[in-house]
C-alpha cells in the first residue's frame, strides 16, 4: 500500500465514490462532528488544558479532520482560551495534497528539510495545521489522537496452525503461471511465528499486525507522559476472527495477489491485540460497535435537527440514507468498532490517601458504557 512509487496510497488511494472504497466521514458530516464533541467531550472532563494537539494518523481526504475543526468553529467561545493545533501523519504525497487543499484551500508551505514536519498551513478557520510522515515526528505535548480507518491498512503476518505447529503463510511466484502470485506454507518455524504466536492462542489461523502494536505503544507512552486520549475506529473483532486479510477495486471484492499495487488492502483490526500492546500504560475502552458509539454520542438528535432544517426532498432522503449506512448492523453500524486509550486517572477513583475535593465521581467517557472498560 505505501512503497514510494508503486505503492496504492501514495499514488492517491481510491477513497470516495469514484475510487476504490468509501469512508464514513464521506458518507455523512455528522460521522465527523460527533468525533468532534468527543475530544471537546474529553477536554472538558480533563479540565479544560490550556493547549491540545489533535493527531490524526492516515487522514484521508481530510474530510474528517474537516468536520472536526467546523465543530471547533461552532465551539469557538468555548475553546477560546486553549491553544489548538492539527497534526496530520501522511505518507502519501497525492493525499496530502488533497488534504491540504480542502483544509487550508491549497495555502500551504513546504518545511525547510531540518524540521520534522514537511509541510505546514493554517485552517480556513485559522488553525495551524502541519503535515509529518511519522508519529515520531509529532511534537511531543497534551495530544488528542484520531486513527480512523488506519490500522486496517497496515501490514499484517499470517498463521496457520498445522499437525507439524505453526506455520506462516507466505506470498510466492506461482511455478506453472510465472507472472502470478499465491500463498504458501513455510517449510518450518520462522522468526515471526516464534514472536507473534501467543502459547495461549486457540484459533487455527491468525493475522498479526506487529506495526499496529508499535503505534500503539508509542500512544499509550505519549498518552501516559503528556496527557490525552486517542479513539480508534475501523474494521475488527475481539480477538476472534481468523482469515480477514481482503482487497477492494470499484468497491467490489478484489484478489488480494492480483495487480499489487492497485487495489486496497485491508485486514480486520485485533482489538484484544491493541490492549495487550498498550501494556497497562493506559486504561482502554471498547471494542464498542459502531452504532452503539454514535448512539451514545447522540446521532439520533443530531439526525431530527438536520432533518428539520433540510428544505427539500433530496437532502431529507440523503440524511436518511447516510444515517442508515452509518448505523445499520448489516451496513457499517456492526463491522465497525470503536475503542480508546485514556490515562488511568480519567477513570480511576481518587486516591484513597487524599480526601478527594468533591464527592462527585469522574464524568463518563463520552460514547462508552461504563460496563466495556477493561
Amino acid at each position: 500500500l505505501s512503497p514510494p512509487s508503486q505503492g496504492y496510497y501514495t499514488r492517491g488511494g481510491g477513497i470516495g465514490e469514484g475510487g476504490d472504497f468509501i469512508t464514513s466521514p464521506e458518507i455523512s458530516q455528522v460521522f465527523g462532528e460527533l468525533i468532534g464533541i468527543w475530544y471537546v467531550s474529553e477536554w472538558i472532563a480533563m479540565g479544560k488544558p490550556k493547549a491540545f494537539q489533535l493527531v490524526e494518523l492516515g487522514p484521508g481526504r481530510g474530510t474528517l479532520t474537516d468536520d472536526i475543526l467546523r465543530v471547533f468553529k461552532q465551539l469557538a467561545s468555548l475553546l477560546s482560551k486553549c491553544d489548538v493545533s492539527i497534526h496530520l501523519v501522511e505518507v502519501s504525497p497525492k493525499l496530502s495534497e488533497i488534504q491540504a487543499l480542502m483544509l487550508t484551500g491549497g495555502k500551504v508551505q513546504s518545511n525547510p528539510e531540518d524540521k520534522s514536519a514537511y509541510m505546514k498551513g493554517v485552517s480556513k478557520t485559522g488553525i495551524p495545521i502541519f503535515w509529518y510522515r511519522d508519529i515520531q515526528d509529532v511534537p511531543p505535548g497534551y495530544s488528542f489522537y484520531l486513527a480512523h480507518e488506519f490500522f486496517d491498512a497496515l501490514p499484517i503476518h499470517k498463521f496457520q496452525r498445522t499437525e507439524k505447529g505453526w506455520r506462516e503463510v507466505l506470498v510466492d511466484i506461482d511455478p506453472e503461471v510465472p507472472d502470478q502470485l499465491r500463498f504458501v506454507l513455510s517449510p518450518s518455524s520462522t522468526p515471526a511465528t516464534e514472536n507473534f504466536i501467543q502459547p495461549e492462542e486457540t484459533r487455527d489461523h491468525v493475522e498479526v499486525c506487529p506495526e499496529a502494536g508499535v503505534i500503539i505503544q508509542r500512544l499509550a507512552c505519549r498518552i501516559e507522559k503528556d496527557g490525552g486520549a486517542a479513539l480508534v475506529a475501523d474494521y475488527g473483532h475481539d480477538g476472534t476472527k481468523t482469515d480477514t486479510f481482503r482487497g477492494f477495486q470499484n468497491h467490489k471484492l478484489h484478489d488480494v495477489l492480483r495487480a499489487p499495487g492497485t487495489a486496497d488492502l485491508t485486514a480486520d483490526v485485533d482489538f484484544s491485540y491493541l490492549r495487550k500492546m498498550a501494556q497497562g500504560r493506559t486504561a482502554t475502552l471498547g471494542p464498542i460497535k459502531q452504532r452503539e458509539f454514535l448512539k451514545n454520542m447522540g446521532i439520533d438528535l443530531r439526525l431530527q435537527v438536520l432533518l428539520q432544517n433540510s428544505g427539500d426532498t433530496a437532502t431529507h432522503e440523503q440524511l436518511l440514507h447516510s444515517y442508515d449506512m452509518l448505523m445499520n448492523p448489516k451496513k457499517m453500524g456492526d463491522c465497525f468498532n470503536f475503542f480508546a486509550l485514556l490515562p488511568h486517572h480519567r477513570l480511576a477513583d481518587p486516591d484513597k490517601k487524599h480526601e478527594p475535593k468533591s464527592k462527585s465521581a469522574l464524568p463518563p467517557v463520552a460514547g462508552f458504557g461504563e460496563l466495556l472498560l477493561k
